[in-house]
This record gives C-alpha cells, structure tokens and sequence, in this order.
C-alpha cells in the first residue's frame, strides 16, 4: 500500500485540470503543464483534488501509483508556485550573465560560453556569480541547472566551479612538500 499514493492532490485556487482519456491536463498562473498516465493507474479529479489509484495489484501498478501521484502533485505545486533552483559560481574571473535568449558564462576557458535558454524557462542574474533558473516544470528546471553546472563542475581543493546554492563540496588536502 503506497502510503505517497493513498494522499489525493488538493487543486488550489486559480489551477483548473481536466483529464481527457489518459492524458491530464494542468493549467495555472505560472503555465501549462500536462502528463500521460500510466496505463496501470487510474486519476479522477472530484471535490477539487485529484485521486491517484492502481488498476490491479501487481508490482508495476503500485510502483507507478506513488509515482504518478508525486508527478501530479509536482504538477500542481509548479503551475501555482513554480520552481527555483540556484546555483552560485566561485572562481577568480568566473562569471555569468543573460543577454536576451542566452546565458553567457565566462568560466576560466579561452572562450565564453553560452547557453540558449530554453522556453517556458526563465533565468536572472542578480549578480554575476549568482544564477537563479526558474519555470513551471520541476524537471526541466532541474534538468537545465544541471546542463549549466556540468560547464565546470566545482573542485575538491579549491572549490572553483559552479554548484548548487545548498550544496557542500567535499575540500581535500593539497600535497605536501
């Protein structure tokens, strides 16, 4: 028994979902968002929230009932609040800033390097080593923060690089003489 699955998804004010045959449909202030449903799942929306519940007993289905239900709820969450991720760049010379449709980081190499934004994301600079991505789906904020920190992923003994804000990078000793 899913114990994530069990909890419907509350639909807050100004959200509207539909469910049009396997595919559901999120709409809100932040964007639109939409998921197909797992065959091995049922969602019914009723009494303004959205009920997640597995068709049979088998192994799938239950995986995907916790599953579907945290991808829902994700949904949600991100077309009435929307997701931020950030990431801080530390590094003599180190730096970014977004011009129009392209974020352009200088990061130690003999060439900038830029990064096209992508839609339905949004990034902002508020200093320049500081990068805050934000948009309606969790996993391409994610997934775009990643592709930025993968430019030049920080280093163990001087800690030069991009990382995430709450993230703690492991420093080792340098060698000796």
């Amino acid at each position: 028994m899913s114990r994530i699955g069990k909890n419907p998804v509350a639909i807050p004010a100004g959200v509207q979902a539909a469910l049009a045959g396997q595919v559901l449909n999120i709409s809100g202030g932040k964007g639109k968002l939409s998921l197909p449903i797992s065959p091995e799942v049922t969602a019914t929306i009723a009494d303004g929230s959205i009920t997640i519940a597995p068709k049979d007993d088998s192994k799938r289905a239950r995986a995907m009932w916790g599953t579907t239900r945290a991808l829902v709820n994700n949904m949600v969450t991100g077309v009435s609040a929307g997701f931020t991720r950030t990431l801080e760049i530390n590094g003599v010379g180190y730096r970014a800033a977004v011009q129009g449709k392209v974020l352009n980081l200088q990061l130690g190499y003999s060439h900038d390097v830029p990064y096209p934004i992508p839609d339905n994301i949004q990034i902002a600079c508020e200093r320049p080593t500081l990068i805050a991505i934000s948009g309606a789906d969790r996993q391409r904020v994610g997934q775009v923060a990643a592709e930025i920190r993968s430019y030049r992923p920080p280093e163990p003994y001087k800690g030069k690089g991009i990382k995430y804000s709450d993230e703690t990078i492991r420093r080792k000793e340098g060698k000796k003489k």
